[in-house]
């Protein structure tokens, strides 16, 4: 018993939409538009949002700072903008002309008691074990 889909009454669609009203709270804005004179004039004057927003709120309208706020990034400053972080841009190096010096091969030298340690670039700064040992046996030698 399939039933056929009724056919919609287009006359009584258009009427609705012609009668429609949003509700005034999802209205953007809509306590605020009627003083948009208001806080132009106060914002032309340097007053912050935080201002203008107790200014309001002690002459009936309700509102907050961060609605008062948000009326002027997106109404007064024309839209919401995100901050971007701007990054440095780097150019590539330069193409070397002339082929590298060629390199002497490396020296080696004998161990000594003692070679300083080089600070490594990164990482957890690690004891040397064999300095440790080092310096336990001339503790107990003297």
């Amino acid at each position: 018993m399939n039933s056929l889909p009724s056919t919609p009454n287009l006359e009584s669609l258009r009427q609705a939409i012609q009668n429609f009203t949003p509700n005034p709270r999802r209205v953007p804005f809509n306590n605020l538009k009627p003083l948009h004179d208001a806080i132009v004039e106060l914002r032309g004057k340097n007053a912050s949002y935080a201002i203008i927003a107790e200014l309001l709120m002690q002459n009936g309208v309700k509102t907050s700072v961060a609605r008062v706020a948000e009326y002027g990034r997106i109404v007064l400053e024309g839209g919401k903008r995100h901050k971007r972080r701007k990054y440095a841009r780097t150019t590539p190096p330069a193409l070397q002309t002339e082929p590298p010096p060629p390199q002497s091969a490396p020296q080696i030298t004998a161990p000594t008691s003692f070679q300083p340690v080089t600070k490594p670039e990164r990482g957890p700064r690690i004891a040397n074990i064999r300095m440790l040992k080092d310096i336990i046996a001339s503790n107990q030698t003297s």
